[in-house]
């Protein structure tokens, strides 16, 4: 693995969604940086993939109500524990689970393992709504998925915020999550 600045040159044997991902990005003019690796199947595949982009990767969970009326992207630090129940209570839902895997296509245009902030771009229905924890906010730069899980990328926090967000037309919701036992 390396660390790259901007798209691969070449695009045989990547999947559309990946190459769309990085279309995206520079039609908005946000730099960022990318590695390459194969999907990361432990916390220390992980760690690695971390240390190549200086950055912790972003833990992302795709969310929705009992009734699948309501979908929820939750962006949060990667070291940081999920709690349903400490949520649900600042987002006035009762209920929260996992959403499928059928319903991450639909939305997002992404399949398990790679759930990202860049899947926003792919709802064109605005049926997620955007989660960020404090602390994701509190650091330079975000470190994320371009859609798929065989490659991560580091992008300026604020360049999400103030240029990716709007540009899909999603707006987002601070969250404060303890992530304590």
């Amino acid at each position: 693995m390396e660390l790259l600045k901007g798209r691969p040159e070449t695009t045989e044997g990547r999947l559309e969604r990946e190459v769309r991902t990085y279309d995206y990005l520079d039609s908005l003019g946000i730099e960022y940086y990318r590695t390459d690796h194969e999907a990361a199947g432990d916390m220390e595949a992980c760690s690695k993939i971390d240390a190549i982009l200086g950055v912790i990767i972003c833990k992302n969970l795709f969310l929705c109500n009992r009734q699948k009326t309501n979908f929820y992207l939750l962006t949060m630090p990667g070291d940081k524990k999920f709690k349903t129940k400490e949520l649900s209570a600042q987002i006035n839902s009762s209920r929260l689970s996992f959403a499928g895997a059928d319903d991450m296509l639909e939305h997002l245009d992404i399949e398990p393992g790679a759930v990202s902030i860049m899947g926003l771009m792919n709802d064109k229905k605005h049926m997620v709504k955007l989660l960020i924890d404090e602390d994701v906010l509190k650091d330079e730069n975000i470190g994320c998925h371009p859609c798929v899980c065989t490659s991560s990328l580091r992008l300026k926090t604020k360049d999400v915020i103030e240029k990716f967000l709007p540009a899909t037309e999603h707006d987002y919701m601070t969250v404060h999550l303890v992530g304590e036992d």
